[in-house]
């Protein structure tokens, strides 16, 4: 299987689960490490060219032209990468990453990719080797393909970077505390004896709090008659059905007309340019509430912080926490989410 920009391979996966397993919970053992909170990328490097594979696969090659740089001079050799793109702010001592810092750096313009490469330059920080060589690691244990990934990264200087990974589960939770302080976000473990299985959810990731990606499908006009009230969200069921699943709201003022300019390009409009008319389903609850929407294009994707599921829906308005301009919106599914076993209310009730 060749591994390559012509036929890009799908990063693996992370489950969101409530606390950190005990490394006996799955055959052979797990690994831990932080969980950065960065854009994911894949590192193709043929000895002289490099691209940068974005978690769905579009190429953000020309946004980091630093990182393009030092992947020429310091790699020793043909590799694919598994790792993640971040950019630290701060003085030295007290620097943590900066995401709003990250997401400026997807610019049209090539004078303003470069100035911002020169004042937020970014670093990379692997976590997976997938080839090496001419040798193809996608069958390899995760123990046999981290401890090459330990080899090739020994000596690499700044901004290229392997992250920590311990088999003691104490120190994972400790670090699920400790290392929010440094812009991290989160735990994840890795099963010690296991392939790389990319697409499929087979990692485990313990976050601070549970959030989703979402794709913004509309959003209803403030009930003041300026901007935006409430964004309406969408996901993706296993046979591509985008279907509703809430809202998120409790923009400022100022915010409200910002949205309105920043969507006006993803507007659904007609052959005469009219907004396409569009509804949510009623329910039970909306009485006689307006429920008309102004549709979007499914394009664009947020991050949202939410606290429990209730069917297919989020249960209680979720809070906006940032847009993710380095996610597909066909990615933002159902099996992302953490959702609790079912049990028996007769057990809680004895």
């Amino acid at each position: 299987m060749e591994l390559s920009p012509a036929s890009p391979v799908s990063p693996q996966l992370a489950k969101a689960i409530g606390a950190v397993p005990e490394p006996d919970s799955v055959d052979g053992g797990l690994s831990y490490e932080p969980k950065w909170d960065g854009f994911r990328a894949i590192i193709y490097f043929d000895g002289e060219n490099v691209e940068i594979g974005s978690r769905g696969s579009k190429m953000l090659t020309r946004y980091f032209p630093e990182l393009t740089d030092a992947f020429r001079r310091l790699l020793p050799g043909p590799c694919v990468l598994d790792g993640e793109i971040v950019v630290p702010q701060g003085a030295e001592g007290s620097q943590k990453l900066d995401w709003e810092a990250l997401s400026q750096r997807i610019h049209p313009a090539a004078s303003r990719v470069n100035l911002l490469a020169e004042t937020t330059p970014a670093m990379f920080v692997a976590f997976d080797l997938l080839s090496q060589a001419d040798e193809v690691l996608l069958d390899a244990p995760f123990s046999r393909r981290r401890s090459m990934l330990d080899d090739l990264f020994g000596a690499l200087p700044h901004p290229l970077h392997v992250t920590t990974t311990t088999t003691d589960v104490d120190l994972a939770r400790r670090w699920l505390v400790e290392f929010e302080g440094a812009g991290l976000d989160g735990v994840v473990a890795k099963p010690l004896n296991a392939a790389y299985a990319p697409g499929k959810r087979l990692m485990l990731k313990i976050k601070h709090h549970r959030t989703a990606d979402a794709v913004v499908v509309g959003y209803r006009v403030h009930k003041s008659g300026n901007g935006v009230g409430s964004l309406l969200l969408g996901l993706y069921t296993d046979d591509g059905v985008l279907l509703n699943v809430g809202g998120a709201s409790a923009f400022s003022n100022a915010r409200r007309l910002e949205l309105i300019d920043e969507l006006a390009p993803l507007v659904k409009r007609d052959t005469d340019g009219e907004i396409v008319s569009a509804e949510t389903d009623r329910s039970r609850f909306s009485g006689s509430k307006d429920v008309s929407y102004v549709p979007l294009e499914p394009t664009r994707v947020l991050e949202v912080q939410y606290d429990q599921m209730e069917g297919m829906r989020f249960r209680h308005t979720v809070q906006f926490e940032r847009w993710r301009p380095d996610r597909e919106a066909t990615s933002c599914t159902f099996d992302q989410l953490d959702r609790p076993i079912a049990y028996d209310l007769d057990d809680v009730l004895v």
